[in-house]
Parts: C-alpha cells; sequence; structure tokens
C-alpha cells in the first residue's frame, strides 16, 4: 500500500510545484482529486487490514473445525475400516 501514498505524495508534489492557484476552478478541481486519491488509499489500506484479520480469524476456525471433525470422524473411519476387514 506504501506505493499508493508514495504516487499520491509525487502528484501533491507536482501540484505544489505547478504553483496551482487554489482559488482557481482548475486549481480547486485538482487539489480536491489529489485529496480524494488520498481518502482512496486510505479506505484501501483499512480494507486490506480487514481483510487480513478476516483471513487469521477464518484460519483459526478452519483449525477447530479440522479438531472437531477428527473427534468426530475420526472414530467412524477407524470403525469403518475395522468392517472391511
Amino acid at each position: 500500500m506504501d506505493y499508493l501514498y508514495e504516487k499520491i505524495s509525487y502528484l501533491k508534489g507536482m501540484a505544489e510545484g505547478l504553483n496551482i492557484e487554489e482559488d482557481s476552478k482548475e486549481g480547486k478541481l485538482l487539489l480536491h482529486i489529489v485529496d480524494v486519491l488520498d481518502d482512496f488509499a486510505d479506505a484501501l489500506e483499512d480494507i486490506y487490514e480487514e481483510q487480513n484479520e478476516i483471513g487469521e480469524y477464518l484460519d483459526f476456525i478452519d483449525e477447530d473445525l479440522t479438531e472437531v471433525e477428527e473427534d468426530i470422524y475420526g472414530e467412524y473411519e477407524v470403525e469403518e475400516d475395522e468392517n472391511l476387514e
């Protein structure tokens, strides 16, 4: 996600370097676009963090489910194997 912030910072620097008049229509538009891009980057970072948290949570659930399956079906599989002989 850092690359987005780097690119946005670059755009902010370019806007400042161009000496854009903040009072002009074009200047307001351009500066607001850069601000919105910064907001998008923040939102994407939040989504990325939440997705990682959900992924970790699902991993824990999967581990717990595996233990439950082994407790319940592990014995069943052993009994099934004995009947085959």
